[in-house]
C-alpha cells in the first residue's frame, strides 16, 4: 500500500515534537508570558499528555501514530480564544482524566475503584465549573451502553465519587464558614439557569467559524470510521461510538446554550480528535491526501486569525 504524505506525516516520529512546539509558539503570541497563563498552560500540556496515554491504552490506532495528539494540539490553538479561562482548562483535564479512568472499566462489572475514581474527578470539575455535572447522565450511559461495566455497586460508587468532593467542601464551610452553606445555593444556580430566547449574536464569526470546521472533521472521521469499524476490535469500536455519542451531545448542548461555549467546545475539541487521527493515520488515498493538505491549510489560517484577535501583541 503507497503510503501518501498524509501517511509519512501520522507515522513520523518528530511529528509529534514539531507539533508541540507550533503549540507552544501559538501559546506565547496569544499572550502566555504577559499575562501569566502558566496555570492554563499547564493544564493544557497535562491534558496533551493524557490524550497520548488515552491513545496508548486503548489502541485506538492500530499502527504507531501521535497523530490524535497533534490533533488535539492544533485543534485547541485554532480555538485559542479559549486560553484565558483557567476554569475551563481544568475542567477539560479533569474530563480527559475521566475517560482513561472509564475506559479501563470495560467489561469488568466489579470496577468499583476505578468507577469512583471516575467520577470523583467530575466531581472536582464540577467545583470549578458546575455545568460539568451535566456530563454525570452521560457518563452513566456509558457504563450501560459502551462499557459494559454496570451494575449496582459500580452505580453506587459513581455516586460517592461525585458527592465526595462536596462533602469535603461541606466539612470546609463547617470549620471555616460556621455553617454557612449559601455557597452551594450559589454555585448550583447556573444548572438551572436556561436561555429560553437563543442568541447566538452574542458569537463572534471567527468562533463559528472554529466550531463549524472542528464538526466537519468530526463528522469527516466519524464517517470514515463507522465504513472501516469491522478492521478494529470490539473495545476499540465501543470507544468510538462513545466519543461519537459525547460529541454529539457536545454539540446539541451548544447549539442549545450558546453560553456554555467554553466548555462544551473543548469537549468537542477532544471528542473529535480521536475521530479525525484515525481518520489521517488509516487513509491512503490521492482525496484523502489532498483533504489533511486542506485540513493544515485551513487549521492554520484559523489559528492566525484566532491569534490575531486573541493576542495583545497585534
Amino acid at each position: 500500500m503507497k503510503k501518501r504524505f498524509q501517511n509519512r506525516v501520522a507515522e513520523s516520529r518528530i511529528m509529534l515534537p514539531v507539533v508541540c512546539l507550533y503549540g507552544i509558539i501559538v501559546w506565547i503570541l496569544c499572550g502566555l508570558i504577559e499575562q501569566q497563563w502558566w496555570i492554563q498552560f499547564a493544564c493544557f500540556a497535562v491534558s496533551s499528555f493524557l490524550m497520548i496515554i488515552l491513545n496508548n491504552q486503548n489502541v485506538l490506532i492500530r499502527i504507531y501514530s501521535r497523530s490524535i495528539t497533534a490533533a488535539f494540539i492544533i485543534l485547541s490553538c485554532t480555538a485559542c480564544f479559549l486560553f484565558p479561562n483557567i476554569q475551563g482548562a481544568i475542567v477539560q483535564l479533569c474530563i480527559i482524566a475521566s475517560l482513561i479512568l472509564l475506559y479501563q472499566t470495560y467489561q469488568d462489572r466489579q470496577s468499583v475503584g476505578l468507577c469512583f475514581y471516575t467520577f470523583l474527578v467530575l466531581g472536582v470539575g464540577s467545583l470549578l465549573d458546575v455545568r460539568t455535572l451535566w456530563f454525570v447522565p452521560i457518563y452513566w450511559i456509558f457504563i450501560a451502553l459502551f462499557v459494559y461495566s454496570l451494575s449496582f455497586k459500580t452505580f453506587l460508587s459513581s455516586l460517592l465519587g461525585i458527592l465526595l468532593p462536596y462533602w469535603c467542601v461541606s466539612a470546609w464551610l463547617l470549620w471555616k464558614g460556621n455553617g454557612d452553606f449559601s455557597y452551594f445555593h450559589d454555585h448550583f444556580v447556573p444548572l438551572a439557569k436556561f436561555a429560553l430566547h437563543v442568541d447566538y449574536t452574542t458569537i463572534s464569526p471567527l468562533h463559528i467559524a472554529v466550531l463549524a470546521f472542528i464538526m466537519i472533521l468530526a463528522i469527516t472521521g466519524s464517517v470514515h470510521f463507522l465504513r472501516t469499524s469491522y478492521n478494529d476490535k470490539i473495545r476499540t469500536r465501543q470507544i468510538y461510538y462513545s466519543l461519537m455519542f459525547l460529541n454529539a451531545f457536545a454539540l446539541f448542548f451548544l447549539i442549545l446554550q450558546p453560553q456554555t461555549e467554553d466548555i462544551m467546545l473543548r469537549v468537542i475539541i477532544l471528542t473529535t480528535c480521536p475521530l479525525i487521527g484515525h481518520f489521517i493515520s488509516l487513509t491512503y488515498t490521492r482525496i484523502t491526501n489532498i483533504a489533511f493538505c486542506i485540513i493544515l491549510a485551513v487549521s492554520l489560517i484559523l489559528t492566525i486569525l484566532s491569534v490575531w484577535t486573541s493576542s495583545l501583541i497585534f
